[in-house]
Formats: C-alpha cells, sequence, structure tokens
C-alpha cells in the first residue's frame, strides 16, 4: 500500500493547515466558559453581561470575540472555530542533492548541489529576477521593474521567524505581534515553520551568504507584519480575525491568511452555523477592505467543488476574500527528461506536467478568484523515493534554514506578494482596483476558470500593466 495520499502528503509538507473542529460552544459541547462571536447587529452591547470576558472587541466590524456563558447573550451569537494545524513537519533538507551537468552543452553547469534559489521554480518561471535563471540575454525581469518597495504585507499565520537571514529587516518587530492568548510575543511558539515558509515565498531577500546562499520572494522590498494567531498547534478563527483587523489598521496592503476549514465543516446542513460564520466573515471582511486592506486567502486542500450551494469554504466563500487555488508542475529538475540546464526546466517536454497544472489536492470552483503556484507531486515518485521528486513542491524559508511544502496555502502567498507589486507602482489603487488588475493580467490556463478562477498569476504582465 502506498504511503502518500492527499492527507498525508500535506501533513508531510506541513501545509494541512485547517483541519478544523466546531470548538468549544458549538451545538453538541457547549462548555460554560466557551469562546463565542457575537454580532453587535443584533445584539445591543448595553444588554450584554457583565460577566461575559471580551476577548477581542472588533466593533469597527461591528463583531466582538468573546468568552462566557453563550446562552446567556440574547440575540444573535455563534462559537468560534478552534483550528488544527495538524502535523507541521516541514520536509527540510538536509542534503541539496540534485540533478549534476549532462556535458552536453548546457549553459549551466551545477559545481555540486545546486543553490537555494535554484529551487524556486514558482519564481523562474515568473522572470522574477534575472539572478534566479541563466536565460541567454536575461531580458527584463519583474524586478527590473518593482521589487514592492514602500508596501506592508500581514502574514496572520503561525508567526514568522525574523532572525532568518532571508528574512532579516524584513519583519516589522514593532507592528508585529501575537493575537492569540497565550503570553510570547510574533515569533513562532510551537506551530511549526507555515507562516515562516509564507513569509519567505513572499518577501525573502536572497541575502544569506552562507553556501547555498538564501531564496528571494515575490516582492523583497516590502514589509512583513507577523500576527501570530496559532499557540501551539491550534489557533482560533477569532483571534485570526483580530490579526484582520490590526493588519487593516496597520495600513497594510494585503493580508495573507493561508488558513482555513476543510471537509466536513463545509456542510451547512451538517453545521447551521456556518451561516452566521459566514455573517462574521463578511462583517470583518467588509471592514478592512474599507480600509484599502486586500483580504487574500488559500482555498483548500480537500479536492472540492465549492461552487454547489450544499458546501460553504470559510473564508474563502465569504464576499470581500480574493480565494487562492494552487497549481505546480510534475517533473521539475527530476524524472530524466532534461539537461542540467535548470533554465529548460520549465519548458517544453522537461515536464510530466506544467508550471500551472491544478495541483491534484486544490479545492477548486466558484469561490476561486485565480490560481498560483502552490506545489504538487507525483505521489507514486514519492513513495518510490524518486530522487528530486520533491522539487515540485515550493521552497521557502523555515525557522533554522529552508524547505519544501505545498499547499494551497503556499500559493496565496505567491498573490500577496503579487500585491505588493501592484501597490509599489500603484499606492492609491483601491482594493478593487488591485484584485481586478491581478485578474485582467492573468495568463488563460487550458483548464478554465473552474480550477483558475480569472486565471493564473502572471506578474510580468501585471506589472506592465501597472506601471
Amino acid at each position: 500500500m502506498s504511503k502518500y495520499n492527499r492527507r498525508t502528503f500535506l501533513q508531510l509538507t506541513g501545509a494541512a493547515v485547517g483541519a478544523a473542529t466546531l470548538g468549544a460552544g458549538n451545538a453538541t459541547a457547549r462548555e460554560s466558559e466557551s469562546r463565542f462571536f457575537i454580532n453587535l447587529r443584533d445584539v445591543e452591547r448595553s444588554a450584554i453581561p457583565d460577566d461575559v470576558e471580551i476577548i477581542h472587541d472588533l466593533s469597527q466590524a461591528d463583531v466582538l470575540v468573546a468568552r462566557g456563558d453563550q446562552d446567556s447573550v440574547n440575540g444573535t451569537t455563534v462559537s468560534d472555530l478552534t483550528i488544527d494545524l495538524s502535523d507541521d513537519t516541514t520536509g527540510a533538507v538536509e542534503s541539496r542533492d540534485g540533478p549534476s551537468t549532462d556535458g552536453n552543452g548546457s549553459s549551466h553547469n551545477h559545481d555540486g548541489a545546486p543553490t537555494n534559489s535554484e529551487y524556486q521554480w514558482d519564481k523562474r518561471v515568473q522572470d522574477l529576477n534575472n539572478d534566479l535563471t541563466d536565460k541567454p540575454g536575461g531580458g527584463k525581469s519583474v524586478h527590473d521593474v518593482t521589487t514592492g518597495a514602500g508596501t506592508r504585507i500581514a502574514v496572520v499565520d503561525s508567526g514568522v521567524d525574523d532572525s532568518h537571514p532571508d528574512l532579516a529587516g524584513v519583519v516589522n518587530d514593532d507592528l508585529s505581534e501575537n493575537v492569540s492568548e497565550d503570553e510570547f510575543d510574533f515569533r513562532p511558539n510551537g506551530a511549526g515553520s507555515h507562516g515562516t515558509h509564507v513569509a519567505g515565498t513572499i518577501a525573502a531577500t536572497n541575502s544569506n551568504d552562507a553556501p547555498g546562499g538564501g531564496v528571494l520572494g515575490t516582492a523583497p522590498d516590502t514589509e512583513i507584519v507577523s500576527y501570530r494567531m496559532f499557540s501551539g498547534v491550534e489557533g482560533k478563527q477569532g483571534d485570526g480575525y483580530a490579526g484582520w483587523v490590526k493588519a487593516a489598521e496597520a495600513g497594510c496592503d494585503a493580508i495573507n491568511y493561508s488558513v482555513g476549514f476543510p471537509a466536513p465543516f463545509v456542510y451547512p446542513d451538517q453545521y447551521p452555523s456556518l451561516l452566521e460564520e459566514l455573517r462574521i466573515a463578511e462583517q470583518v471582511a467588509e471592514y478592512v477592505r474599507s480600509q484599502g486592506t486586500v483580504i487574500v486567502n488559500s482555498a483548500g486542500n480537500d479536492g472540492l467543488d465549492m461552487s454547489p450551494e450544499s458546501t460553504l469554504s470559510l473564508p474563502t466563500e465569504a464576499e470581500g476574500v480574493f480565494g487562492v487555488s494552487a497549481t505546480g508542475p510534475i517533473g521539475c529538475g527530476w524524472g530524466g527528461k532534461h539537461s542540467d540546464n535548470e533554465a529548460k526546466w520549465l519548458t517544453g517536454n522537461r515536464l510530466e506536467e506544467p508550471t500551472t497544472q491544478p495541483a491534484f489536492y486544490t479545492n477548486y470552483g466558484s469561490a476561486v478568484d485565480i490560481s498560483a503556484a502552490g506545489g504538487n507531486a507525483d505521489l507514486e515518485a514519492l513513495d518510490a523515493e524518486v530522487e528530486g521528486a520533491q522539487i515540485d513542491l515550493v521552497y521557502s524559508t523555515i525557522p533554522g534554514g529552508y524547505g519544501w511544502k505545498a499547499g494551497t496555502s503556499m500559493a496565496a502567498p505567491q498573490v500577496s506578494g503579487a500585491v505588493a507589486l501592484v501597490r509599489s507602482l500603484r499606492p492609491d489603487a483601491s482594493v478593487e482596483e488591485v484584485e481586478s488588475l491581478i485578474e485582467e493580467t492573468a495568463s488563460t490556463p487550458e483548464e478554465g476558470e473552474v480550477y483558475h478562477g480569472a486565471g493564473h498569476l502572471d506578474l510580468t504582465a501585471l506589472v506592465d500593466a501597472a506601471r
């Protein structure tokens, strides 16, 4: 029996974020000291009992996150959701052995292992920076137009390791904070490397001067603000929404929220409270957007069609949330179909499947606004331990080094970085204008709207249109 399926693969790569339970206070297990949302559009604040503790005051969005006896509040309340970050085994690289030169005229000869940035197929295919490729003549890259200077992106996640050499000076320590209820700061606290990987995809600077070098983010001159919502492996949706509001009020151009709730927690007929959860998400999103902040969200990793009314994936399907599905190649840098010319890893018959191929795990359907690189996998090749098969995943920063992950969690930060590029060129562009530019400049893979929404993220076309 194969040791890999969709879930074990995502757990192995540390991308299985969002295994959810309807937390304390739901219909079957309500605790007297449970956490819940109070909708101030239905409840008078003066009518809230004094013994109900307000954890987060989000009254800007007519929402309170509270703890106490939910039944004591007359009006619309709904339980907060507990999010399980799951097993965040990082897939960190102990040995960076990769393809070696074949001696047949390859324009790129590896002296030993490839550098870290050479594993970044997601950046090279976008012509992000000429330092990432050996294309003859180079040509204009995205970073010749903009590197995202003057912008700010929030990462609401498991925390960001700002001591990483590729993130040094990138994270705003003054604005970053812990929005969970523990006593620690914004840095990872037992929840693994998820947030650090996301931050590197957005803003890594390729500054590591150690052998092997570093990695490069989409917008290396943007600023990251880390709002840590996970305490250990668990987080609360209410803490995430608190991060949203804080990010908007800190002037962030986008919020990267690579968090969501997988099946079976998408079926309103089984969980009617999801409809109230949707109202809460939309109220918070409405306020955040009014402050000029784009909310970028991972669409989920259940291979689920989100189009039917019988499914409701949160917060992706909330009005005002920009949902991102995942794509990735099969056969990048392995499989015997190419020489060692890394510039050719991504072209022609060098790949079994192109970088725009919908990932086998990605959610799809009407809630998807755009697709982006999130990584893919040949599970049989992984099961057989084929050398290099992990290169089809997304490579980025993790605490203490670098590692591969895959998931819509890895696709969302590609788009958050794109927001930084747009806002660096058009600082006064509205949320709607930024989203429209990203959609209008997207490429159109053959799988069409059902998997890609408006299309696949195209950074070259985007910055050309934005400048």
